[in-house]
């Protein structure tokens, strides 16, 4: 039985005229659109991630400007799909396909609809700062990827609206029952006497959220029933759902939005909660070339464990200094602070790097067609190995790793290349064995040497090298001796301080 014959409806029209959904006749919520729309000037961004929610919504819009006679249809509705550049492959795939198709369509309907993907900067993308910064991979405490790669790219898209015509609407395809606290946002920032909500953290920018009373039920009933409005069906959306047994990754514009990767479509290298369920549905159902993706998204999540610090992760800080946890003084002794992990040590970074490199490689030449890391992040990740704070890449080890994976070079930009050679850094290390000077301290000062070096104005070195001065070069143990020490004696002092004040009491 094909998905046509599934069909309730013959048509959109047929059932937006004769269906209910969430208490009310669908032909009332369309009128409610209509009339919001008519309203005033202010744009509408659609957020759509390309689940059951944000297409439902997509959907109900687009069917009531097809409704509006073409005088009406007087403002821009803007579609905006946000891409991590890590999202789980079939995913992406499906929403490049209804963007494309909607871009198609709405021109040829007379709608004023476009539809768009926005992407994070790329000094911004979750390689960059893993592989090019060794951030590790996030938690639930350090979630710093969800900001620079879901929330800034999307609202710098609204805000740009909101510059341009003063205020904007953002549609979305929130639920109240997702969840109590979804609930309790929806209420808070709800405007009275109206459809429309204030966004929370956007100025001049308000949320409008037609399907929120909908159950997941009634979604799918609505998806189902008829066929989409743009043409074609959302089997392959049911699908894809049936095969994970999960759900969609929402627009993220807040940070009070769920991560996705636990019940939900994300970045296949979500490391934020334990088990992918989602990507580990769809290779049971068959997507098996996503098994090595699965795999590496495993490896990261065990590289930022407690009991693999150690191994994977520098004990200074991208200051450069030692930052310890708060120990435990009590009067008979003083525990020692255990440190906090800094970012992945240059060596994992290059491993991971030549693994994600393979992978790519391999699924391509098995017959898909992806892309895991895009060329630019590459030429931004060497950039970054080059001028790290704690390790430069002095060997420029990024070419090298990618000409031994895919057996040629990029146009790789030769002054990226720095001024050092592998010849030097073994030289610097013979140095630094015979007078006992860390070689990553003289790479450091002679990097800032390089940087003033033929400048008229050399304003600024002394305090460069100041700072790199005060970082923390020697070996963790002697690191730990220095700190241990400063304990003691401040312990010792606040004793001294504690007995003067009581003989000035006395």
């Amino acid at each position: 039985m094909t998905a046509q014959e599934q069909f309730v409806y013959p048509d959109h029209l047929t059932m937006i005229q004769e269906f209910s959904l969430g208490n009310r006749p669908l032909v009332d919520l369309v009128r409610e659109i209509q009339t919001i729309y008519c309203s005033d000037d202010r744009p509408w961004i659609i957020g759509f991630s390309g689940g059951k929610d944000s297409t439902c919504v997509l959907s109900l819009i687009y069917m009531a400007l097809l409704q509006l006679p073409a005088e009406k249809r007087k403002k821009h509705i803007y579609v905006v799909s946000s891409d991590t550049l890590v999202e789980t492959p079939v995913v992406v795939d499906m929403i490049k396909k209804v963007i494309n198709t909607i871009n198609e369509s709405a021109p040829r309907e007379g709608l004023p609809i476009s539809a768009h993907s926005v992407v994070p900067k790329t000094d911004q993308t979750f390689w960059v700062n893993l592989l090019g910064r060794g951030y590790p991979a996030p938690n639930q405490k350090f979630r710093w990827c969800t900001e620079r790669m879901k929330i800034d790219p999307v609202s710098e898209f609204i805000l740009d609206k909101v510059a341009k015509f003063g205020e904007a609407i953002v549609v979305l395809g929130s639920r109240s029952q997702e969840s109590a606290s979804r609930a309790q946002v929806i209420a808070k920032h709800k405007i009275d006497g109206s459809a429309l909500s204030r966004h929370k953290s956007l100025p001049n920018a308000f949320t409008y959220m037609p399907i929120e009373s909908w159950s997941a039920d009634e979604v799918w009933m609505y998806l189902m029933s008829a066929p989409c409005p743009w043409g074609g069906s959302n089997q392959e959306l049911l699908e894809l759902y049936k095969g994970s047994n999960q759900g969609e990754c929402p627009l993220v514009i807040d940070t009070s939005t769920p991560s996705c990767g636990n019940s939900r479509f994300g970045c296949w290298t979500c490391t934020v909660v334990t088990d992918d369920k989602a990507l580990h549905g769809l290779i049971e159902s068959g997507a098996t070339w996503m098994e090595p993706l699965l795999k590496f998204r495993n490896k990261l999540y065990q590289s930022r464990q407690k009991e693999n610090a150690k191994e994977n992760r520098n004990f200074r800080r991208r200051t450069g200094r030692v930052t310890y946890n708060r120990g435990e003084i009590d009067d008979d002794s003083i525990r020692e602070a255990s440190y906090i992990p800094g970012p992945y040590w240059l060596s994992k970074r290059q491993e991971f790097l030549r693994e994600l490199l393979t992978i790519e490689k391999e699924i391509n030449e098995g017959g898909e067609s992806i892309e895991l890391i895009t060329r630019p992040e590459l030429h931004m990740i060497r950039r970054e190995w080059l001028r790290d704070p704690n390790e430069p890449d002095w060997e420029d080890s990024l070419p090298s790793i990618y000409r031994e994976v895919y057996g040629e070079d990029l146009d790789w930009i030769e002054d990226d290349a720095g001024a050092f050679t592998r010849a030097d850094s073994e030289t610097l290390e013979k140095l630094s064995e015979k007078y006992g000077v860390p070689a990553a301290l003289i790479r450091k000062m002679l990097e800032a040497e390089l940087q003033v070096s033929g400048l008229g104005n050399r304003r600024g070195i002394l305090n460069s090298l100041e700072s790199i001065l005060q970082r923390d070069w020697e070996d963790l143990e002697a690191i730990n001796e220095r700190n241990q020490s400063f304990r003691k004696r401040g312990k010792s002092h606040v004793e001294e301080v504690k007995d003067e004040f009581a003989e000035f009491l006395n």
